[in-house]
Order: C-alpha cells, then structure tokens, then sequence
C-alpha cells in the first residue's frame, strides 16, 4: 500500500544578506526622510510667516490665524520690486544666453574634436573649480574696469559686469562635455555621409539628444544669476542694474522690525525659482543621473 502521507513543505529563512539589505534600505529612506523635513522646516516657517499679520508675527506662533495675502501686495511696493525683478531678469537673460553658447561650443569641442592640448586644457578648466568665488573677485574687478575704460561702452554699474564674466561656466562645459562623449560616434560618421559638418551636426543630432543636460545647465545658470549677490554689489553703485537679490538686502533693512513683510520679500523673491524647478525637475533629474557615466 502506497505511502500517502504528504510530505512537508520545506521553509526557508531569509538570507542575512536579504535582512541587511533591507535594513539598509530603511536606514537609507529614515535619513532621507529626516533630511527633507530639516530643509522643508525654514521655508515652510518662511511661508507661514509671510501670511501673519504683526502681532503673530512676533508673538512666535507657527500658523496664521487668517492669511493676510495683503503682505506681498505691501512688500512689493514697499521694496520697489518691480525695478529690481526686471533688471535680474535681463541680467539673467542675457548670462543664460551667452553660457548657452559658450558652453555648448567648448563642450562639444572638448568632447568630439581633436587638437593639441585638449586634455591639458581640460585639466586647467576643470582646476579652476577648486578656487573659492571670492578669490576671484579682485582680478574680475580689475579686468572688468579696464575693459569699460578701453571699450565703447563702460562695464562698470551696466550689464557686461553682471553677465559676460559668467558666460563661461567651467561645471557647465564639463556637465555637457559628459554627456556628449555618450553620443555614438556612428551618428557623426552618418552625418557625415549626409554630408554635414560639426556645426549642423551639433546644431540637428547633438543637441536634440542633450534636452536633459541642457536643462540642468539653463537651472543651475538661472539659479547662479539669480541668486548673486555679492558680485552686483561690488561692479554697482546705483540701483540702475542692481538685481533682485540686493532689493531684498535692501529691504530687510527697511522694514525692521516687521518680520512678515520681510518673509512676505523673501518669499516674492524666491517664486520665480521653485516655478522654474516645478516645471523642470523630470529633466533636471535626468541629467544629472545620465551624465558622467563615461569620462
């Protein structure tokens, strides 16, 4: 008589390499979890702020008890935005505009074409990162006030200081060159059977393949323009072309002691910047993640 006895079903334990893992993975989501509340807490504070009147405003509460929209509509006026918004906006048009152009060519240079030096020149660019922005500060000044004297029109507390010294960005040339040196190499051989040059093959294959990096290059040099302080400082002394930045330095000073005005500036000032990031964060990631790879 045949056995019919069902024969166990055998259990096996989680490997110990599984269990590490997926610790790790938990480890790895609490840091970021606790990361992004540590730097959503000051803009969210700032936020909050910005829509309380006064007394709540000094009295420490974290939530307003009724939004006062009002505040940007004061501190716009108050702080004559409007001024400095259009000055950074051409500012930063006209810096986007030339590091487009600049860092393209060189990155594509760097990546596609061969000449004597490359890769020394390349190591020189890529050096210059190292040195601190303020280093830089005295011989761009210097430069930048020769070059007014010399030219048809003056650099100094106009446009050409706030923008052709950073139309050259060595992390952008080299964010594109990375990207570039991805591309295969038989699409320039088909180019060229076609009968294309570097120019129309950069302008119709290369750069229709590179709208993430493109991207990623466009928000860190709307970030950089935007943002600079400093700088327009020292090659201004009117408000003429001063940006944004400076208008609200400008007005934290004025509006004292009244802290949901100068949340309601900040705020204002720091609009353009999440809107840009909203609209482009799927291809800001993207080149990030993709670029690099090869060197």
């Amino acid at each position: 008589m045949a056995d019919t006895t069902p024969t166990p079903t055998p259990t096996f334990s989680a490997h110990p390499m599984t269990r590490r893992i997926d610790i790790g993975h938990t480890i790895a989501y609490i840091m970021l979890i606790i990361g992004a509340i540590i730097s959503l807490i000051p803009f969210f504070f700032t936020v909050s702020v910005s829509l309380m009147n006064l007394t709540e405003s000094r009295s420490g509460v974290f939530l307003p008890s009724t939004p006062q929209w009002g505040n940007y509509a004061q501190a716009w006026n108050e702080a004559n935005f409007s001024d400095y918004f259009w000055n950074t906006i051409q500012i930063t048009a006209i810096t986007l505009t030339g590091q487009v152009i600049f860092c393209v060519l060189a990155a594509y240079a760097f990546a596609q074409l061969s000449f004597p030096g490359k890769n020394f020149l390349f190591a020189l660019l890529l050096s210059t990162l190292l040195l601190p922005e303020a280093v830089t500060w005295v011989p761009n000044f210097i430069t930048v006030s020769w070059l007014g004297r010399i030219g048809p029109i003056p650099w100094l507390n106009n446009w050409p200081a706030l923008t052709i010294p950073f139309m050259a960005s060595a992390f952008n040339i080299f964010l594109l060159r990375q990207f570039f040196m991805q591309i295969p190499g038989e699409l320039w051989d088909s180019a060229q059977i076609d009968g294309a040059g570097h120019m129309r093959y950069l302008l119709q294959v290369v750069l229709p393949l590179s709208r993430a990096p493109m991207v990623t290059v466009i928000l860190f040099g709307f970030l950089g323009s935007w943002n600079a302080l400093a700088w327009p400082i020292l090659v201004t002394t009117t408000p003429d072309w001063r940006p944004i930045s400076y208008g609200l330095l400008a007005f934290l000073d004025e509006a004292g002691s009244f802290f949901h005005l100068q949340m309601a500036g900040a705020v204002i000032t720091i609009l353009p910047i999440l809107l840009l990031y909203f609209f482009t964060q799927k291809q800001f990631t993207e080149g990030i993640a993709t670029t690099g790879l090869k060197g």
